[in-house]
This record gives structure tokens, C-alpha cells and sequence, in this order.
């Protein structure tokens, strides 16, 4: 990926959306981009796993998981699967664990944190829907970049 996000602020300014400064990096790419995909749930994985094991085509996933500190909502046998499937990154409002195999991998995470606990299937959750958190909207189809600097939100590809 050959962009900046303080070079894209610069360019897009104002019709970007900026997300707080909340996350750390977790994947072997710190620097990724994509068309969002958006799951809801709270201390439970099922749709995160779901997603991720389809075709992602570049895509990122971005998940309101509630901020829940309590347990996580990734670790190294879904994200292996994102890497198989060609998803380009997480978004986590929440936890990851297996946070050593996953800064191997060629994906781009971004998370609030690691966690050892493993979150719980019961199958809920919401797929596809706006969810907000960090200050920003996510829409389904907008396109989120993702770097060193931070997080940044387009309702449309700024990249060619």
C-alpha cells in the first residue's frame, strides 16, 4: 500500500472522517485499506468468524464488538482464515488475542487490545448495518485506511 493517511487528510480534509486515536496495531501490515464490511456484536465471535471466512477481495472488516474489554473477538485461527480468504484487515472496537501469530501475518489488525480470553458462541450479532464508535460512522461500502497515524473514513475510494 503506497499511501499516507496524513497525506490523504491533507488532500480529502473536511470530507474525511477521523477516527480518536483508540487503537494499536496488532497485524503484520500496519498499513491497509479497503471497502468496509461491518458485523455488531458484544463478547461474541460467531460473526466475526463468519465473515471472515468468505471471499474478502480486499475488503476490511470493521466491528463494534461494544469496546468490551472482557474477551476477545480474533485470534490466529480466524485471522489465518482472513488472510486465506484475501480480506485486507481488521477493525476491532475490542480485543484480540493471539497477538504474536497474528504480527506475523499479512493482514492489517487494529484493535483497543490484547486479551487471553476467548469470547463466547451463541451465534449473535448483526451483519452489514452503520455502526459507530471512535468518534466515526462506518458504513457498509465506505472505504477506511489504516496506518501508523490512525484511522480514516471515505464514502468513496480515494485511491486509484
Amino acid at each position: 500500500m503506497d499511501f499516507k493517511t496524513a497525506d490523504l487528510y491533507d488532500s480529502h480534509g473536511d470530507s474525511l472522517r477521523v477516527c480518536e486515536p483508540i487503537f494499536r496495531d496488532f497485524g503484520g501490515r500496519v498499513r491497509f485499506c479497503g471497502p468496509i464490511v461491518t458485523v455488531k456484536c458484544f463478547e461474541d465471535n460467531s460473526f466475526v468468524k463468519s465473515t471472515l471466512a468468505e471471499p474478502g477481495a480486499g475488503r476490511v472488516l470493521v466491528v463494534d464488538a461494544g469496546g468490551s474489554l472482557r474477551c476477545a473477538m480474533l485470534g490466529d485461527l480466524i485471522a489465518a482464515s482472513a488472510v486465506e480468504q484475501g480480506w485486507a484487515g481488521v477493525l476491532m472496537f475490542g480485543c484480540v488475542r493471539d497477538s504474536d501469530e497474528i504480527a506475523r501475518m499479512p493482514l492489517g489488525v487494529k484493535a483497543l487490545a490484547a486479551i487471553p480470553r476467548k469470547s463466547q458462541r451463541r451465534g449473535e450479532g448483526q451483519r452489514d448495518l452503520p455502526v459507530t464508535f471512535a468518534g466515526v460512522r462506518f458504513d457498509p461500502g465506505d472505504h477506511v485506511y489504516c496506518d501508523e497515524d490512525g484511522v480514516l473514513v471515505s464514502d468513496r475510494p480515494l485511491l486509484d
